[in-house]
């Protein structure tokens, strides 16, 4: 798979100095996720929402689109062995995801390496990573899946629930504290059609890894 260049502003090209070793290595390691992931353990994809609305400009930017243009939306939230781990919001122009990507509104419970990873006319932007804050997008989705994850019970799968999580992660985001979320995102081209796919790290990923690192060496 080739990769091009991802220009958009507040996101960084290298990680900071101050991250860990194995923050750095989960945040720019190569190839599909899941496919790390299950190297930690079982994976399960819950599906929160998929919507259409109009792009973001911190995400317009990414995609190379009018602010408010027309978006198909997907949002996970993946676990390892039962512990939510990494959240992802994926987003495409609304036409393409009926044409080019139409492929990630069948996708159900798979990932979106399935549709990804073996077609050589795919091609993907270099990483590029930041600490999650307000005002993007990307920060209310993580505070909706932490939220969601803290409710008892399954994990939600429809856009009403999700929706009703991000409205109260919205009014009380200011009385919270950041949760710290380091994320990180690419875009994929295909025959000229962005898909932007954004994976944060939620707190309790990290010291799985950690501890998984030590006990094996040959983990990075």
């Amino acid at each position: 798979m080739k990769t091009s260049h991802l220009p958009a502003g507040g996101w960084l090209a290298a990680p900071p100095p101050s991250l860990t070793a194995v923050q750095k290595y989960w945040l720019f390691r190569p190839g599909a996720l899941t496919a790390g992931l299950r190297r930690l353990g079982q994976v399960r994809l819950r599906v929160l929402a998929e919507y259409a609305e109009g792009a973001r400009p911190d995400e317009a930017l990414a995609l190379r689109l009018a602010p408010g243009a027309a978006v198909w939306v997907r949002e996970v939230l993946m676990s390892v062995d039962g512990v939510d781990s990494v959240v992802a919001r994926s987003l495409t122009p609304l036409a393409a995801s009926r044409a080019m990507w139409q492929g990630m509104r069948r996708l159900r419970t798979r990932p979106l390496a399935d549709m990804l990873y073996h077609d050589s006319g795919v091609r993907r932007s270099r990483f590029v990573c930041r600490r999650l804050a307000s005002p993007v997008p990307f920060h209310r989705t993580a505070l909706a899946a932490l939220r969601a994850g803290q409710a008892d019970g399954p994990a939600p799968a429809a856009v009403p629930t999700l929706t009703l999580a991000i409205v109260e992660a919205e009014a009380g985001a200011r009385a919270m504290p950041p949760p710290g979320v380091l994320a990180r995102r690419s875009v994929f081209w295909r025959m000229g059609q962005p898909l932007l796919v954004a994976e944060g790290f939620l707190p309790a990923f990290w010291e799985r890894a950690r501890v998984l690192r030590d006990a094996r060496p040959a983990l990075p």
